[in-house]
């Protein structure tokens, strides 16, 4: 059993000082029961990775992305255990982005700080949140509750039924191998290029917690809990909605995937059809990635991800082989 998520949020709260952002800094703190039945916990702020902070600087983007990585996503990337039914408590309303991260980190609860709701920040994005990320939610079963830290009491936002199971019609394929080399990836690239036709696709070798090694294969889709079968919806979900959309990219679902199963990435074996978006190449730098191969460099979802390239292969923070 986990302690109340007051104790939880009030560690986001108390970090929340440590954000080197200038003007909206926000916390989270990511909890659950490990597979040995333990409880475990991890703060952590909206930031600017290492690399990026000393290399690139706060003030110039990575294409078309900010160098930053947000709190939500950042407890995700870093997680010790993995994310599946965990819970997190966020001190500001989340962007859509995160709401996708969450979605496809198997997290089952958010808790928000009410305080956030009176933000000048949330005031001015409140129409992404209660637009996306909240129908995000409601589509992957999230359950989003604000907790009142004066008063002690939790206030529901959004209760999804215990029977509910989301849409999922692109599951990540998890093959498994007998070993890790460059010859395995090549095959696994050749079957999968031949499977996706022209759609991007990454793949990820990884090994489990019990040892064994696995090749994942993730495509674009839409974010779990919506489904691409109806032409209709198809077309609404493959429509942006000013700089957000509901299609999660396939290193995105990757990263995501490996945190909710607590799965360890083999360094050297990340590959993606063609350049990941620059937003994608962000969070690969927050979470400590420094190489991934790609298929083809000079076809990306849209330019900025070029350039997202460009300057962090300049700036000797990703390699890409």
């Amino acid at each position: 059993m986990t302690s109340p998520p007051f104790l939880h949020m009030q560690a986001a709260i108390d970090i929340v000082p440590k954000s080197q952002h200038p003007t909206n800094k926000i916390a989270a703190a990511l909890f659950g029961i490990n597979k040995d039945g333990k409880e475990f916990s991890i703060s952590r702020t909206n930031h600017w990775p290492e690399p990026i902070y000393e290399k690139i600087g706060t003030t110039k983007d990575v294409g078309n992305s900010s160098g930053t990585i947000h709190a939500e996503t950042a407890c995700i990337l870093n997680s010790p255990y993995a994310t599946e039914n965990a819970s997190l408590c966020i001190t500001d309303p989340f962007c859509p982005n995160c709401a996708k991260n969450i979605a496809e980190s198997g997290i089952k609860n958010i808790y928000l700080d009410e305080n956030g709701f009176d933000k000048d920040f949330f005031k001015r994005r409140g129409d992404h949140f209660d637009r996306m990320s909240m129908q995000i939610c409601e589509r992957a079963g999230i359950n989003v509750y604000a907790l009142s830290m004066l008063a002690k009491k939790t206030r529901t936002i959004l209760k999804i039924p215990d029977n509910y199971k989301p849409a999922e019609d692109s599951p990540i394929i998890a093959e498994p191998i007998e070993s890790v080399s460059d010859a395995i990836l090549h095959d696994i690239i050749e079957s999968a290029t031949t499977h996706n036709k022209r759609r991007k696709f990454a793949i990820a070798m990884v090994k489990t917690k019990n040892g064994n090694d696995f090749a994942l294969i993730a495509r674009a889709h839409a974010v779990i809990g919506y489904s691409m079968q109806e032409p209709e919806e198809a077309l609404d979900l493959l429509t942006p909605r000013g700089k957000y959309s509901f299609i999660q990219e396939p290193i995105n679902r990757l990263m995501m995937y490996l945190a909710r199963k607590g799965h360890t990435l083999h360094p050297d074996y990340l590959y993606c059809s063609q350049v990941p978006t620059a937003r994608e190449q962000v969070n690969l730098v927050g979470a400590n990635i420094k190489r991934i191969t790609v298929g083809n460099t000079q076809r990306c979802r849209d330019p900025r991800g070029l350039d997202a390239m460009k300057i962090l292969k300049d700036k000797k923070i990703l390699d890409y082989s």
